[in-house]
């Protein structure tokens, strides 16, 4: 895959991370292990730990230029937050430990779970009107306890945890355009801790086998996907489109359901 591709493909990441709160693990980890194809068995591993630089980049940018007042609905979510950050450094060492296969099915299994629960279970395709009876500024609807178990298991698979947490904020009564707004400040506190396992870990794979490896982490492959998404999240914070709340989130499915079949796809390649 050459390094214009992935610049391309960092648009769609750019796309994803200001529309829908992803900060592009949902892009780049299908997208990596087809790029890094020759680390064999490594290239999940590799696509977990690349993809969370650029979720890192992707999601702190994102939240900087995202409106003060919205990142303030947070201010009463600091325990939730400190835990989101414990539970994306267990999921991290637990990801340099798993088989790359295990890695890959277990985010495979990860999209359609919540693809059936998208469709089976109503607030999210068939919001419903919910009394909000939460303080002003507090974010309801992610429990605190939550926490850990949903870093863990984002971080693990190499996403930044927004596809649980766009979800539960939308059936708190969050419109889409707030809720994935709040994902990106999420899912930096995620991916922000396990970029620091992914970095130290991997010293054994075979460097010429991607474009420029530290760590686990494939930096050359991470800058072109960031140099094609930061321009996109700049423009589209500034000038955010206008989307039917409904649109988006038939949206938000479409997608999902479009990454777990290249995620398949790719599986399947290298079986």
């Amino acid at each position: 895959m050459s390094v214009f591709m992935l610049v391309g493909i960092g648009l769609v990441t750019g796309l994803t991370t200001v529309l829908f709160g992803f900060g592009g693990g949902f892009v780049t980890v299908p997208v990596i292990v087809w790029a890094d194809a020759g680390l064999g068995a490594d290239a999940a591993h590799v696509a977990v730990a690349t993809s969370t630089v650029v979720m890192v980049v992707n999601a702190g940018v994102a939240t900087a230029a995202t409106d003060r007042g919205t990142v303030g609905l947070l201010r009463r979510s600091k325990t939730l937050l400190f835990l989101l950050v414990v539970g994306g450094a267990v999921g991290a060492l637990a990801a340099r430990w798993a088989a790359g296969p295990a890695v890959q099915w277990v985010f495979v299994a990860y999209l359609a779970a919540t693809i059936v629960d998208l469709l089976a279970r109503p607030g999210f395709l068939r919001p419903r009107a919910i009394a909000r009876s939460r303080r002003r500024g507090e974010v309801a609807g992610i429990p605190a306890a939550l926490g850990v178990p949903i870093g863990a298991i984002a971080a693990f698979v190499g996403v930044g945890g927004s596809v649980m947490t766009v979800p539960l904020l939308r059936r708190s009564g969050h419109g889409m355009r707030t809720a994935t707004s709040l994902a990106n400040p999420l899912t930096f506190a995620i991916t922000a801790p396990a970029l620091g396992v992914f970095l130290v870990a991997g010293t054994h794979l075979d460097a010429s086998a991607a474009i420029f490896l530290l760590g686990s982490v494939d930096l050359g492959a991470a800058a072109a996907l960031l140099i094609g998404a930061l321009p996109v999240i700049l423009i589209l914070r500034r000038r955010p489109p206008r989307i039917p709340d409904g649109v988006h989130a038939w949206s938000h499915l479409a997608l999902l359901v479009i990454v777990t079949a290249a995620t398949v796809a790719a599986s399947l390649r290298h079986a």
